[in-house]
């Protein structure tokens, strides 16, 4: 193979040191080059207008390629000024001339553009990528960010929206709402009511075991609440006290305020009348102490007679009911008015209400062991059983079907007076607390969800800047690439020049980043 066949291969990062062991260059060029560049920013100050000067001064460091192209455009804008020998008369032509000619005394262009293409291929070009990668994570960063606060927004929503059907409320004006809902309780405790009535063989079935068992009647009942309830349904709490209904009921108000203000200064009003004034009482005429001393080690002047002789000495002791006005009432409270919690019905009166539950589960207790009786062992089911042959008929005839009956019976009437909505209801009603930890519940998950939707927004737009960065670096990236590529073909068309138009390769350039 002869010599001009075999090809020259440079490795980029070598080929300044190459050119100066061959003494292509000399080791002083970048002290030489300042002038030229001096040169070449004084001649940009006053250049035509032209679309490919615009374009070779945009996007890149001029080069000496780039002078070549400027000079040879001059020849178009500055022919008019050229003379009979060929010389042009123009400063600009001069000027590119002038510096085309520094340029390529000791190739001074060859060593300025090898470092140019050193730069850009090791520097400039990993680094804009770096930039464009950095930005697409911190994009991609935001896009997390935001489907978590998306998320975060979609349950805080599914949480209101969820405690709100469960109370049977829109969740525009809690307070309000929740005020009307609560009177819904009376229908909802009604309905609860009449299936307790479906317990009257569960009762019976229970007491009698208990009687059994005992060996006598159970004095206070086995679960007088639900007896009560079978018997008599919801009646108010002063019925279940005094055995007789009240003429009529005075049931306390609801005591929900619908202003967080007016409520605060109701709590200061209830503080300043708990002080009594016992100066002020008078009892039918009686009792008035006055301004009378009561500090320790104070005494009270009662006159200058006996006060034991005094008072009983007034007192007639023989004075008919009729005389005294006295009203003696009826044994059974007949007459009487419900008030306080006595006006609630029994299901509703948290006191009782918490029996009745208390029993149910004593119930389900029951017939959970009863049933697991029946389950069990044959042999030892026989003897429980045979020693029942004295009990009542209920008892002696239960099944395994009978009893999972009562237990199913049982646990609908646990559900629906453990039900979320009417646990909420029943707190709501009796604790002005409750309410307001209700409502500030539900709307601090509303403030959440407005919280989110900020966040999302703010990081929306931070995300849509970082695109909007990467749109931008881009086009100079591939700008970048494209101007380097040409570079490194130039520079390597002027290297083969030099040896007799040999092929030679620029390795570990732009192709491999």
């Amino acid at each position: 193979m002869e010599e001009q066949d075999i090809p020259i291969d440079i490795n980029i990062g070598k080929l300044l040191e190459w050119l100066i062991n061959r003494r292509h260059c000399s080791k002083d060029w970048h002290v030489k080059v300042l002038t030229i560049r001096e040169k070449i920013n004084n001649a940009i100050q006053d250049m035509p207008v032209h679309e490919e000067i615009a374009k070779l001064l945009s996007g890149s460091y001029i080069n000496y390629f780039h002078c070549l192209k400027i000079v040879e455009i001059l020849k178009e804008t500055e022919a008019d000024t050229k003379n009979v020998f060929g010389r042009y008369g123009s400063q600009r032509m001069k000027d590119w001339q002038e510096i085309l000619r520094l340029y390529e005394k000791d190739n001074l262009y060859l060593a300025e553009v090898s470092q140019i293409l050193i730069r850009n291929v090791n520097y400039e070009i990993p680094s804009i990528k770096k930039q464009i990668q950095k930005l697409e994570q911190i994009q991609a960063d935001f896009e997390k960010r935001e489907a978590d606060h998306k998320k975060s927004e979609n349950a805080a929503r599914s949480e209101f929206n969820s405690l709100c059907k469960q109370l049977g409320i829109p969740g525009k004006q809690i307070k309000q709402e929740l005020s009307e809902k609560v009177k819904e309780l009376p229908e909802i405790y009604e309905k609860i009511a009449k299936k307790i009535k479906s317990l009257e063989k569960v009762v019976e079935f229970y007491c009698g075991f208990v009687n059994y068992t005992l060996g006598r009647q159970y004095d206070d009942g086995c679960v007088p609440m639900i007896q009560y309830i079978v018997d008599k349904g919801n009646t108010t709490t002063y019925e279940w006290i005094y055995g007789e209904a009240p003429l009529s009921i005075s049931e306390p108000p609801l005591n929900i305020s619908l202003d967080n203000d007016d409520l605060e200064k109701k709590k200061v009003e209830d503080i300043d009348n708990v002080g009594i004034d016992f100066g002020e009482i008078d009892i039918n005429g009686g009792i008035n102490f006055g301004d009378v001393n009561l500090e320790a080690g104070g005494e009270i002047d009662w006159g200058d007679g006996n006060v034991e002789e005094a008072v009983l000495g007034d007192i007639d002791y023989n004075i008919s009911l009729e005389e005294s006005g006295i009203v003696v009432e009826a044994a059974g409270h007949e007459g009487g008015i419900a008030t306080g919690t006595e006006a609630y019905t029994v299901l509703d009166n948290p006191s009782t209400r918490n029996d009745f539950i208390n029993q149910l589960f004593e119930l389900e207790a029951f017939l959970k062991l009863r049933l697991y009786e029946f389950k069990g062992d044959d042999s030892i089911n026989f003897l429980s059983f045979s020693q029942l042959q004295d009990s009542s008929c209920i008892v002696q005839n239960s099944t395994l079907e009978n009893n999972q009956n009562m237990l199913d019976n049982v646990q609908v009437v646990l559900s629906e007076i453990l039900d979320t909505k009417v646990q909420h209801l029943h707190n709501i009603k009796h604790s002005a607390r409750y309410v307001d930890v209700l409502t500030s519940s539900l709307k601090q998950k509303l403030s959440l969800v407005d919280k989110m939707i900020a966040l999302q927004k703010s990081v929306r737009e931070k995300r849509e800047k970082c695109a909007q960065e990467v749109t931008t670096v881009r086009p100079l990236l591939q700008l970048l690439i494209q101007r380097t590529k040409e570079l490194q073909v130039e520079i390597e068309k002027d290297i083969s020049k030099k040896y007799k138009n040999r092929v030679v390769h620029l390795t570990g350039g732009i192709n491999m980043l």
